[in-house]
């Protein structure tokens, strides 16, 4: 039997802990699968100037089989999604990953497959999102009003960072860098990881450790072609994914602590909110969050809350 292609596609250069990931994956593949699979890795579209978000559609339609991407960018579409979109609730990596490795998670899944052209295969860890700045220092809601904020092209998001008094706009991932050189924006939030590998935080000089969401990324897999996969395949391509998803939670922990000692070795102050100063912002937003979990269904908050209790 010939080789099966399988095409993973990317948005992110070489020092990206989702990039990592992927070549984990291409080597857990060989490893599983040998040469049963076909493995390419595109890793980053944005190279040849396509923007990031085209990944979504070109899985969809099957130009490629698989991509990573925010979970944010598909609420639209599978609402229950937006339930990862609680700003300041979860507030640590272990409780994440019991969401995300639990019952909620196989059940978001399905409402995924259910409402798409894509299977929801595993969870990547899409970092704690901070909040830069080039103005001034932000360690109070006072702080934000007034600042034009990128956010993630998603309503819950957009909500809450104007209850913090910032003006939202939406801007692709390809086109973030140059928005924050030439003042199109005054603020951006997003992972150290991000803030540090696109050079953000040569403009942005302030980055406040707000910690208010930790980002998901679902491994999406075009549902036609998995569907056509032999059992054996497929179960190969899960378990390769599986190690792919340990090692790069794993490159996401390590991440944040080495590129906060880049980001303060190129000068850039990073502003540690103490207990105080984050209940103020929790206290600012608390009506939207509330907000966005009155949105859900009452079995599926249950879920989460039991899920995120038990970690």
């Amino acid at each position: 039997m010939s080789a099966i292609r399988l095409t993973l596609g990317g948005y992110q250069g070489p020092a990206s802990v989702h990039t990592r990931a992927g070549h984990v994956f291409g080597e857990a593949l060989a490893a599983e699968l040998g040469d049963a699979v076909d493995f390419k890795f595109d890793a980053n579209i944005v190279e040849r100037g396509q923007k990031a978000a085209d990944l979504l559609s070109m899985v969809e339609a099957g130009e490629i089989d698989a991509c990573y991407f925010s979970s944010s960018y598909l609420a639209g579409r599978v609402p229950e999604l937006g339930i990862f979109d609680q700003h300041f609730v979860v507030p640590d990596r272990v409780k994440a990953y019991a969401i995300l490795d639990g019952s909620l998670g196989a059940r978001l899944a399905e409402f995924v497959e259910a409402n798409t052209g894509y299977v929801a295969l595993d969870y990547w860890d899409n970092g704690f999102r901070h909040i830069s700045t080039g103005r001034h220092a932000i360690r109070q809601p006072e702080d934000c009003r007034g600042l034009k904020i990128r956010t993630l092209a998603n309503e819950d998001h957009k909500r809450v960072f104007r209850a913090l008094g910032f003006e939202p706009r939406a801007i692709d991932v390809r086109d973030l860098p140059a928005a924050v050189i030439d003042g199109t924006i005054d603020a951006q939030e997003n992972p150290l990881t991000n803030i540090y590998n696109f050079n953000i935080h040569k403009t942005h000089r302030y980055i406040t450790l707000t910690r208010h969401l930790l980002g998901v990324a679902i491994v999406l897999f075009n549902k036609d072609h998995v569907a056509s996969w032999p059992a054996e395949f497929r179960a190969g391509v899960e378990r390769s994914l599986r190690k792919a998803t340990i090692a790069q939670r794993r490159f996401a922990d390590d991440d944040d602590r080495i590129c906060t000692e880049k980001l303060i070795a190129d000068g850039t102050e990073i502003i540690e909110l103490d207990d105080r100063q984050r209940e103020a912002f929790v206290a600012a937003t608390k009506d939207e969050v509330a907000a966005t979990r009155a949105g859900f269904e009452a079995d599926l908050v249950a879920l989460f809350d039991e899920n995120l209790s038990r970690a």
